[in-house]
């Protein structure tokens, strides 16, 4: 069901603006809809054309050097102060594969005595991370913990993965933990050639 909502919520959001998009340019083509023939529907035909074109115009200006620089600066200025926003866009370009950053890292933490599935959100500046740790079935609550180092364990798995993990009630588990395994024989190696 998670996954299903991922897929959707992104679809009918989009869907949604543009419905809106559309609707608020009807009275701009009324005009020219009058001349095509009744029984096409002209208004949303042409409303649909004209917010695909203003959207392709918009992506063609963010291309460029200046538009870039304008929406970077629109970006910094004003989106960044909404909460969330930068969390959301970087676990969105992962899902993408725009972005292979740290943020949204999948890991295992160490919790009291257990390994729970979790998210590498950030790294401080002393060497602790700030962790996401998912409630099941869902990624999107849960609980942020900063924990050192030697209790955040990342994996190489992709993010679409460990959301899957999460949102199947721990079914597949396992991969997370063979992609510590390796980091754990070594660390274990390591204490025991500093106390031998």
């Amino acid at each position: 069901m998670i996954a299903g909502v991922l897929v959707a919520a992104p679809i009918y959001l989009v869907a949604l603006l543009l419905l809106k998009a559309m609707k608020s340019l009807s009275n701009v083509v009324r005009p020219l809809a009058k001349l095509l023939p009744q029984w096409l529907p002209a208004d949303n035909i042409l409303s649909l054309l004209l917010v695909l074109s203003i959207c392709f115009l918009i992506g063609l200006t963010v291309q460029t050097r200046t538009g870039r620089a304008t929406w970077e600066r629109v970006e910094n200025s004003l989106l960044q102060k909404i909460p969330g926003y930068v969390l959301v866009k970087n676990f969105t370009l992962q899902l993408t594969g725009e972005a292979h950053g740290e943020a949204w890292k999948p890991a295992l933490a160490e919790i009291e005595e257990a390994l729970v599935p979790a998210f590498i959100i950030e790294e401080l500046e002393d060497g602790r991370f700030t962790v996401f740790v998912p409630s099941v079935p869902t990624v999107f609550a849960g609980s942020v913990y900063i924990l050192n180092p030697d209790r955040v364990h990342p994996t190489n798995i992709p993010i679409t993965h460990a959301i899957k993990i999460v949102s199947q009630w721990g079914s597949g588990a396992k991969e997370l933990v063979a992609a510590i395994r390796g980091e754990s024989v070594r660390n274990s190696d390591e204490r025991s050639l500093r106390h031998g």
